[in-house]
């Protein structure tokens, strides 16, 4: 048991060394994590024999759950909502054409049988979150256009898909599959992906809004456990488990959770950590000596796949949506493979259904090109292509907003004897630039108004200017347009709703805490305080 422990613990402490040093050198990270596995491989130098692929399969699957479930959590969705219909047409029809045109291309030019160059197709259809996530947080890529967005929500979202059509070729490759059963999974796997995702989100949002979890971090282990759940339980009912926990995850990351920040660092660090062990797994997995076997009609794949099938598929589905071709060149460019794929032909390897090809080295040897060659070329590709944006942010499109928000919360209790003990709220003499945002009595939660009158034994709670977010309440951003009934009105005119309260207005490109007869002008953006 201890040389395991210390195997697994120096493997860590390998990868996280890996990570510092691949970002020096522009590699990207998950690059890294495959060739150490191949390193410690059966033809490594450390010679460790693992071949067990149903085992393989059981630990990449629940890694892979995670990693869609955060890649949904992570996701803002009020900046992915503008690029929704483009993003999904590629994580849809873009699978299927993708698929059809690299499996057409492995039976017609590589001799494949039909159904055998499908099944490649389909394994190798998706782009995979780990791999683009990355490389857009490691190198800080603000690209133009809503690309950013179209990538993420694209990858997130597409694995799914991919899943499916693997499913359905293997079926039919069982020979046991019939018109109506293959309609009937399809069914399925979207409706009851669809609905249990939901229902899991739901119910989990409805828990963490209203329980008060006794000890801190229980809420983590709540919401972790739905991610399970919501793969779990979809797939018992014949549902897509992967689509269901994309959607719980995009559905909890969005909507009104409390302790949101403590989440995304719980699930940063376990998706890092998923991440770690899916990729050195897979390297550890393959056999570096029967790569050269697979050489030749690997390559061959990638290349077709990089530089015709993915870009004729985004071409077709973008250029109706008038994208710039800059854009188009650049989302064709960033398809990149990776862990899913794998994944996926490890399922077709313990699959009945397996057929003579290698099909888990070809796929392996297509995810290093695309990771190494894309990967690394991408920031390049970016660059030359103009599409660097350098007023935006990248990193705005994967965490929520309060993560982002300049604004400090301190809190303060009313000891007897205190000045503003029997004062009401307009008779305090603030210092500028703070602001009174709540008042907690007992166990009651008060917003307050100029008339509020403070009590012996209240918490009172002040909002200022700061370099970091403690959260006191979950923070929002309405933007103020020219249709808006707040424009050119004062603060204190402005009914926003019970629980609810202008905590900062950011006003061209700075913040400032507002009073009553603070004047909204069109362009503000107001930073919202609720419970």
């Amino acid at each position: 048991m201890s040389p395991f422990l210390l195997l697994a613990a120096a493997v860590i402490l390998l990868c996280l060394l890996l990570n510092k040093l691949t970002s020096r050198l522009g590699i990207p990270v998950l690059l890294a994590f495959l060739v150490l596995g191949m390193v410690f491989g059966s033809d490594g130098l450390f010679k460790i024999h693992f071949e067990d692929y149903r085992l393989a399969e059981q630990v990449c699957s629940t890694a892979l759950i995670f990693i869609m479930f955060y890649g949904g959590f992570g996701t803002n969705w009020k900046t992915a909502r503008p690029v929704l219909k483009r993003s999904l047409l590629l994580s849809t029809v873009g699978i299927v054409l993708t698929a059809a045109l690299t499996g057409l291309f492995c039976w017609k030019v590589l001799h494949f049988s039909f159904w055998e160059g499908m099944l490649v197709g389909s394994v190798i259809s998706s782009t995979d979150a780990a791999s683009v996530f990355s490389i857009l947080r490691s190198r800080r890529l603000n690209l133009k256009g809503g690309s950013a967005s179209v990538l993420e929500l694209e990858s997130g979202s597409n694995d799914p898909c991919a899943y499916m059509l693997t499913m359905l070729v293997l079926a039919i490759l069982s020979g046991e599959a019939s018109g109506g059963s293959l309609a009937w999974m399809v069914f399925a796997q979207i409706v009851f992906g669809v609905l249990f995702g939901a229902l899991c989100a739901w119910a989990a949002t409805l828990v963490l809004s209203r329980a008060n979890f006794p000890a801190g971090g229980l809420d983590t282990i709540f919401v972790f456990s739905i991610a399970l759940i919501s793969y779990a339980g979809a797939s018992l009912l014949g549902g897509n488990g992967y689509l269901s926990t994309y959607i719980a995850g995009i559905a909890l990351g969005n909507g009104p959770v409390n302790n949101k920040k403590a989440l995304v660092n719980f699930f940063d660090g376990v998706t890092g950590l998923m991440q770690m062990l899916l990729f050195f797994l897979l390297g550890l997995l393959s056999t570096p000596s029967r790569m050269p076997a697979v050489v030749l009609p690997a390559l061959a794949i990638v290349l077709f796949l990089t530089f015709v099938a993915r870009p004729v598929t985004v071409f077709a589905l973008l250029t109706p949506f008038r994208c710039p071709l800059r854009q188009q060149a650049l989302i064709a460019w960033s398809g990149l493979r990776g862990a899913a794929s794998i994944v996926f032909a490890i399922t077709a390897v313990v699959s009945p259904a397996y057929t003579n090809q290698d099909i888990f080295h070809i796929v392996f040897f297509i995810v290093l090109f695309s990771i190494a060659v894309q990967g690394t070329l991408l920031p390049v590709m970016a660059r030359r292509l103009d599409m660097i944006d350098a007023h935006a942010d990248v990193m705005k499109t994967f965490s929520d907003y309060s993560e982002e928000m300049p604004v400090q919360f301190v809190k303060l209790t009313m000891q007897p004897g205190h000045p503003w003990t029997g004062r009401a709220v307009r008779e305090i003499q603030l210092l500028p630039g703070l602001l009174l945002v709540v008042i907690r009595r007992g166990e009651e939660r008060i917003i307050p108004n100029g008339d509020t009158v403070l009590e012996e034994g209240d918490c009172v709670v002040l909002s200022a200017l700061s370099v970091e977010d403690q959260s006191a309440g979950k923070l929002t951003e309405v933007p103020v347009d020219g249709d808006s009934e707040w424009r050119d009105q004062p603060l204190s005119q402005v009914r926003l709703g019970q629980h609810k309260l202008v905590a900062a207005i950011q006003r061209e490109g700075s913040f400032l805490i507002p009073n009553g007869s603070t004047v909204i002008r069109e362009g503000d953006i107001l930073i919202i305080s609720q419970l």
